[in-house]
């Protein structure tokens, strides 16, 4: 029997999908379009020189082992552990994520202008980067393997997958590679497009499928969640202390606005896979149901 009926996780998943929407579109005027939100982006960026010696290797090894090549098996693997279980919709939609998050970010990638305020010279070549491929690639692949995942370690794998995510999100802003903005909007993409797959999957389903309150992972969604908010509240203070001296160029800070751009975007990376996550792992019991019926 139906715990929750299908038309009330509909609801709940467009609901879902159109918050990050807007979420993401806030991100992207903020960070492309005004003044504040590249000053903050290029104060991240340049504070990444702190202590970069000592986590280069790390974070080179994070972002190398991203490729065209080992997204392919990976999604073969998801896609693989699905079908093992017999949910063919559920390989599908899985599948369907990781491809669709994906060249939806490189289009917006390619798709989006950034102006040139002369903020970060250095970097006005660039052009725009939001949202983060490398970030999209290890939260798609995250967000999907905790679908595919059995109840009894779905929970695991979401903090596993969750840590791996912002990790890499981390990552492209340590190494350079992105502005923090960057890797917010890419977890937004995700996020959209696990919402579009849940509901592919409730179109899939059948009326007389077994929902299990007990495979929500409450307490696992309720720390994820909140954590992931009480580090991007984190965030939120100390780029409102930097607020306070955005008058001088980013360039010509000192070691402690610059130590506070950096280290408070990365935790505003952080607790928005969280956040993310923590959305999946609450809703995911609902659209693939122990019990298809």
């Amino acid at each position: 029997m139906r715990v929750t009926p299908r038309g009330g996780t509909a609801v709940w998943l467009v609901v879902l999908a159109l918050i990050q929407v807007a979420a993401f579109i806030a991100i992207w005027r903020l960070a492309l379009y005004t003044g504040l939100g590249q000053w903050i982006d290029t104060v991240a960026l340049t504070g990444n020189r702190i202590g970069r010696d000592h986590i280069q290797e790390p974070v080179d090894h994070i972002l190398n082992a991203m490729s065209v090549v080992s997204l392919l098996a990976v999604t073969i693997t998801i896609g693989f552990i699905a079908l093992i279980r017999g949910r063919i919709a559920l390989a599908v939609a899985a599948t369907a994520l990781i491809a669709g998050a994906n060249v939806s970010t490189q289009l917006l990638k390619y798709g989006l202008a950034r102006p040139d305020y002369g903020i970060d010279p250095e970097r006005a070549f660039v052009g725009n980067s939001l949202p983060s491929g490398h970030t999209t690639v290890a939260a798609s692949v995250a967000v999907a393997l905790v679908l595919v995942l059995p109840p009894r370690v779905r929970a695991l794998g979401a903090v596993i997958g969750a840590t791996y995510a912002a990790a890499a999100g981390v990552a492209t802003l340590s190494a350079g590679w992105h502005r923090p903005s960057d890797a917010v909007a890419a977890y937004l993409v995700v996020g959209v497009w696990a919402a579009l797959a849940g509901l592919l999957l409730l179109v899939t389903q059948r009326e007389q499928a077994e929902v299990e309150p007990g495979d929500a992972h409450r307490l696992t969604a309720t720390l994820l969640g909140v954590g992931g908010l009480l580090v991007i509240a984190g965030c939120a203070l100390a780029l409102w202390w930097l607020i306070g001296v955005r008058g001088t160029p980013p360039q010509a800070l000192g070691r402690r606005p610059l130590f506070l751009g950096y280290a408070g975007s990365a935790a505003g990376i952080v607790g928005t896979m969280g956040v993310v996550m923590a959305l999946v792992l609450a809703s995911v019991h609902r659209i693939v149901p122990r019990h298809q019926g």
